[in-house]
């Protein structure tokens, strides 16, 4: 058998092999058989003819190049896979999350920023290394110092990064956590070569339906009412601004929360303050807001322990307390004015990162009286298009020390006024420029000032 001939039928499928090598062999004896024509003999002659008939027309049939196409046309098609959109290919087939709750959603997100600022100090210069080098602080401005000094500073230690998970159960309750940090750690390089900076939490918490339970923005505080700013805080001279441990329950617009204790303490004379530690009884904090479609009103109030033990087995304790409002006011579409004044005794802490003033002052034999106090801030932000808004606001915060205890070295008043612009070229890319005038008043009537130029440029993703 020829190669030719082994390729030719080598496709022919097995159920037509047996016909057609039983037509083969009938066809080899046809010629002996037809000797003898008996009626008997001719009939077997035709059915060979007819075997063969049948057997090329299978042939025929196997070679066509429609005949696949006739065939499969009789086998429905399996239907084609969905499409699946080109960003919504799974980068991995297990959860990332796999001690989770079954449908726990995870997100993580954050923020990437730049400052660069320019600072003039009228009586000496604000320590290296210090927060009032990196953002507005008005408690460390210099007063009586050795004249006028210019400095530039730059850190990305203001740089963020989130995590989120949240459930729904089948039982219809909610669960939630938050864990954030940032690099305002401290230094752990240099800023000659490393500028390398610690991780810091700064907020670490869970929820269950409408409790929280973690460290957070204080109940005290609204967030719903800070500027637009530049600079890292902006209002410091009046801004309750707090993060803390807390037990915070909320029902609708009322939320109710028992907050970490601590007090701040003037020790007599004058010297440097004190951080107690020596609370037992957590600060408890009310906050009403009202929410409408000009904007938002808020409310809230404050009663608190102040405790001093100066020396073991010896203490004093004062009761501290304070009524915050605060809101945003839409005025059309484009600007709106946000505020927010606070006043009492005994709340300095919550005030412009507890660097302003102390909650009690105390006297020789270590017993204490609550610091009374006020701060205000009110600021206007305007939306000039849709890639530049810009915004200007005031604050300042006064204090009432007896200068019998506190000496005349404290700081009596601190207030500044700020100009700045946010130009967004792209969603969520920001680029800022902030100028800032700040002065802060001692008891003694001394003075000094600072003059700042900050810049930023922040990418939140």
């Amino acid at each position: 058998m020829s190669g030719s001939h082994r390729a030719g039928t080598a496709g022919i499928a097995p159920a037509l092999r047996r016909p057609l090598a039983t037509a083969v062999l009938l066809a080899l004896m046809a010629p002996g058989l037809a000797l003898a024509q008996s009626p008997r003999e001719q009939e077997l002659e035709a059915r060979v003819a007819e075997l063969e008939r049948v057997v090329q027309q299978l042939l025929d049939q196997q070679a066509s190049p429609a005949a696949p196409a006739q065939q499969t046309a009789q086998v429905p098609a399996p239907a084609p896979a969905p499409a699946v959109p080109a960003g919504a290919q799974p980068i991995q087939s297990t959860t990332i999350t796999p001690q989770a709750n079954p449908g726990t959603r995870f997100t993580v997100g954050g923020m990437v920023r730049l400052d660069a600022m320019a600072t003039k100090t009228t009586d000496g210069e604000i320590a290296k290394g210090t927060a009032g080098r990196d953002f507005y602080v008005p408690g460390v401005i210099p007063v009586g110092g050795e004249g006028a000094d210019v400095y530039m500073d730059s850190t990305a230690k203001f740089s963020r990064l989130w995590f989120d998970a949240s459930t729904e159960l089948d039982t219809g309750d909610k669960l939630g956590a938050r864990f954030e940090m940032d690099f305002f750690g401290g230094s752990l390089g240099n800023t000659a070569a490393t500028n390398t900076y610690g991780a810091i939490v700064r907020h670490a918490y869970v929820t269950w339906n409408n409790l929280l339970v973690g460290q957070t923005w204080s109940n005290f505080m609204d967030t719903a009412a800070l500027i637009d700013a530049v600079d890292f805080i902006g209002p410091t001279d009046a801004v309750v601004f707090v993060r803390q441990p807390q037990i915070r329950y909320t029902h609708g617009p009322l939320t109710v929360s028992l907050e970490n204790p601590e007090t701040t303490v003037q020790p007599f004379g004058g010297a440097p303050r004190v951080i107690t530690g020596d609370n037992s009884v957590p600060d408890l904090i009310a906050r009403y807001t009202h929410k409408a479609d000009w904007g938002h009103f808020g409310v809230a109030g404050m009663a608190r322990q102040l405790k001093y033990e100066p020396v073991a087995g010896s203490s004093d304790t004062a009761t501290g307390f304070a009524a915050s409002i605060s809101g945003l006011v839409k005025l059309g579409e484009r600007t709106d004015i946000r505020y927010q004044a606070t006043g009492g005794e005994g709340f300095g802490r919550y005030i412009g990162l507890a660097t302003i003033q102390q909650d009690a002052m105390a006297d020789a034999a270590g017993n204490i009286d609550a610091l009374g106090g006020w701060a205000a801030y009110v600021g206007l932000r305007h939306v000039f298009n849709p890639k530049l808004r810009g915004n200007l606001y005031y604050a300042r915060s006064q204090w009432d020390n007896t200068t019998d205890l506190t000496g005349f070295g404290v700081t009596r008043r601190v207030h500044s006024t700020h100009a700045n612009l946010i130009w967004s070229p792209a969603p969520k890319l920001d680029f800022g420029i902030e100028a800032i005038w700040g002065e802060r008043t001692l008891e003694s009537g001394a003075d000094g000032e600072l003059l700042r130029l900050h810049t930023t440029a922040r990418y939140s993703f």
